[in-house]
Order: C-alpha cells, then structure tokens, then sequence
C-alpha cells in the first residue's frame, strides 16, 4: 500500500479513541511516497447506543416538575469516547437553533487542521421537515454570517498562549512593517515630491531590518508549531442525545446532536499554563475516560505514556521515518530556512552597512545583500507552494474550500515578489529596474498581510463544519439570529 494510503500504527491519529472508526478509503495526501495529510472518521457510539436504547432508560426519565416542552439530552464524552460515563441536562438552550437535521456527519482529520488545533467535521444536510433524519448538526462555517463571526473573534479574542495565534500574529505584524517599507522605497519613486530626507536609505533600511527579524521569530515558532503537533490527535466534538415527547418518556429514540466542545479539546492550544506541548483535559473528563468500561488498547496506553509533550526538535529517528515524509513539516522547514537566509538582507540593508557595502564595489552589495533576497525569497516560494499541496487531496487539485489552501496561495504571491525585487536588485542602477524592485516588494508585503491576516481568522475558527449535497428547506438555510 502507498504511504499516503496508510498510518504507521504509532503514528495513526485518534488511534486511542476506541469509538472512532478510520475510514481507510478517505485517507489521502497528495503523493504516494509521503504521510498522508487527510482522514475520515466516524463515531461508533452513533449506532451502538441507538441499538441498544433500553440502557439509557432507566435514567433518562424527568421528573413531574418538567416542563412539557422540555428535552433531555444525553452527553456523550467526545475526547473519552466510550459513552458509557454520561450525564444528563433538561432544558432547551439557545444554540439549538443552530441546529440543521443531518442525515450524514463524519469528522475530518487534516494535518494542518491537527497542527492549528482545529477539528472539522463534514456533514450531510437532510431535509428540514425530515423527521426521521438521525442528527442534529451545526451549519457550515462558510456563510456570510459565520464569517462575520469568525471577524468578531479576531477582535475580542487574544489567547497569547496560543502558538498558532502568536504566528498569525506575528506574521501580521511583520508584513505591516513590510508595507510600510514598501511605501519608503516605492511612493519616492511614484511621487518624488512626497520624499523626505533618508527616507529611503533610513526609513527603507530599519523597517527591512525589523521585518525580517520579525518574520525569522514568526518562522521559528511555526517550526515549534510543526514538531510538537498533537500526535494521538483530538476529536474536539461532544455528542448529546436529545429525547423529546413519547421518546422522551421511553428513554428510548431520538436524534444525536453534534456539539463544539472546547472542554475536551485535547490540543495544546486551549492550555493556558503552556506554550506548546501539553494539551488541557479538564479533570472530569480524566474521570470519564477512566471510568469507562471499554479500556483503550494495551499500545494506545504505552504510547500516549511514553510521548513526550514537548521537544525542541525531533530525534534523527523521528525526522527519517516521520518528518521528511510530512508535508507541513517540509514546508515549515523551507519558511525557516527561507526566513533565516533573508535575514541577512534585512541584517545587511541597516543604513551604516548598506552605505559601506555600496562603498566597497557592487559585488559585495549583490553578495551580501541582493542574494540573501533571492535564495530566501526562493524559500518562500517552495514554502508556499508546500503549504498548497498539503491541503490538496491531489496534487493537481487545487483545494479553494480550504482556509490553509488560500494562506499558502498569498504567501507564494508574496514570496514571488519578494524574490523578484531581489532578482531585479543587481541592476538597481536603472530606473526601471528600480521601480519594478520597489514595486515588487510593494505588491509582495500586501500579499503577505492578507494571507497572514486569514492565517489569525484559520486558528480562531477551531470546529470548521464542512456540508456535502444534501437537501435543505429555506427555513433550515436561514437560522434564527442570536440576540
């Protein structure tokens, strides 16, 4: 079987969560001879419990002081993933009416997704008057109105521990200083009335220097990012069973409901006493897990025991027969490698040293400061095409669906105009050329922006929901807003 088809047994995602079920024929990446970068996975507890209703009865029952409208749900714990720990809550809750029926929901690991903390599920609409549809799903995340959603999160949110935010962050703040030298060493050149005294060689040269010093951070966490990705996976989903009327006097029937569940999110993103590494299971849900009467295999134990919750690099060990069969990882590595030799152009571009670089001949301003441009600028582009191709189930298919497809697709624009200002550099003595360079640097810091900007909306949006065809009714396209 090809590589991209299969896990390593120690590497497989979700492998101790006993209620998941891989769906080989969804694992996938782009070429035969890496890791795969997607799977499929279904929940076993679905079909099991709606067999079995009669052991929920004897509990699910509400007293006589219970409303006549009112809907017992059943939780079952997603991260524990055995079902049989579960607790019951009465009472309708606003979110319900963001609920679709749903005919079909299956979750979707993505390598990427698991890096950035993220848990997408992919959902089946069923018509809105079906009322044999067996669940109740979230709608997409694509609307107008989950974006605008998605926008009010940027602005309210700020989990600093978050080393996905901090690179979105980062990155953002770097390519504004990348649009600010852009606008020293271009507008001069458009508009040479609006120049001011060492605008260009001062004002040009710092910002080059704080934003490639700010790029080489943001790539050195996103390395870190990369080796310390959750290796046992996260479901990050809650599953609750809703009874209502005669079902919910039998204890019996009912839908499932699939739930965000930030509580069993077991990615290092949602701990707060650690940067990476340490993912942050409430103590309850240690309870559950241990409580459960289905116990996780005897390897899944001794391998999640034995990771370690942190490293600053991998082992030669793991880099040979993991790291370099990992998309995201390769493409990690060119973006720090590019961003370490760029930084040397930023390093070099200092006023004091351009000026003596110029002074001394033109090689050794093209040596030390134009190449550095154009072998990082190269890294930038290998980085963002790999960042492409990870989120592409075939390499010749592009992925437009995806966020992470998009923020590689403006970071190759930028890296292509930052190479190019570099290759246009050794003639900096023509005006034309000039220009084009500053033009290049220009266009190229505002694609950066906007593909880092997605990057900060990508890790804010934790539980993406995907829908495949379905049948929808009006009623069930048009929630009911939230006040």
């Amino acid at each position: 079987m090809k590589r991209n088809n299969t896990f390593n047994p120690l590497r497989e995602p979700l492998r101790s969560h006993s209620s998941l079920e891989l769906q080989n024929e969804h694992t996938t990446g782009p070429f035969s001879f890496l890791n795969p970068t997607r799977a499929h996975y279904r929940h076993s507890e679905l079909s099991k419990l709606n067999s079995s209703p009669s052991s929920l009865s004897s509990t699910s029952s509400t007293s006589s002081s219970t409303p006549a409208d009112a809907t017992t749900t059943t939780t079952v714990d997603g991260a524990a993933g055995n079902g049989q720990n579960e607790t019951y809550r009465k009472g309708k809750e606003d979110e319900e009416d963001e609920d679709q029926p749903a005919s079909d929901i299956q979750y979707q690991w993505r390598s990427r997704d698991n890096r950035k903390g993220r848990h997408a599920l992919i959902v089946t609409p069923a018509p809105f008057d079906d009322a044999n549809a067996p669940y109740l799903a979230p709608h997409k995340t694509s609307t107008l109105r989950a974006t605008a959603q998605g926008i009010k999160r940027m602005l309210t949110q700020y989990p600093y521990w978050d080393v996905s935010w901090l690179v979105a962050i980062i990155f953002t703040l770097g390519s504004v200083v990348w649009v600010i030298n852009a606008f020293f060493v271009w507008l001069p050149l458009v508009d040479p009335a609006t120049e001011f005294p060492t605008e260009i060689g001062v004002g040009g040269g710092w910002t080059a220097f704080i934003g490639a010093t700010i790029f080489e951070i943001g790539s050195i966490l996103l390395m870190l990012e990369a080796v310390n990705e959750n290796r046992a996976g996260c479901f990050g989903w809650a599953l609750e069973r809703v009874l209502e009327g005669d079902n919910e006097e039998k204890g019996e029937g009912g839908k499932w409901r699939v739930k965000a569940s930030v509580d069993v999110c077991e990615h290092h993103h949602t701990n707060k006493k650690n940067f990476v590494g340490k993912g942050d299971v409430p103590s309850d849900q240690k309870s559950n897990a241990t409580n459960t009467t289905e116990k996780p295999s005897t390897e899944a134990t001794t391998s999640q025991s034995t990771e370690k919750t942190w490293q600053w690099f991998p082992s030669a060990y793991d880099l040979r027969t993991h790291y370099f069969h990992e998309l995201g990882f390769l493409a990690c590595l060119a973006q720090l490698f590019g961003a370490s030799i760029f930084w040397i152009s930023g390093f070099t571009a200092l006023p004091a040293i351009n000026t003596a670089l110029i002074d001394r001949s033109q090689g050794a301003l093209d040596g030390a400061y134009w190449a550095p441009q154009i072998i990082g600028g190269t890294g930038f582009i290998v980085s963002g095409i790999l960042f492409m191709l990870e989120t592409q189930k075939k390499w010749y298919l592009p992925a437009p669906t995806v966020l992470g497809w998009h923020i590689g697709l403006w970071n190759l624009i930028g890296a292509f105009g930052f190479t190019l200002c570099g290759a246009l550099g050794p003639a900096y003595g023509n005006t034309g050329a000039q220009y084009e360079a500053s033009l290049a640097t220009f266009w190229g810091s505002w694609a950066f922006l906007i593909g880092s900007v997605i990057q900060w909306y990508e890790c804010l949006d934790t539980h993406p929901v995907e829908e495949t065809k379905g049948e929808k009714t009006m009623a069930a396209a048009t929630p009911k807003s939230s006040s």
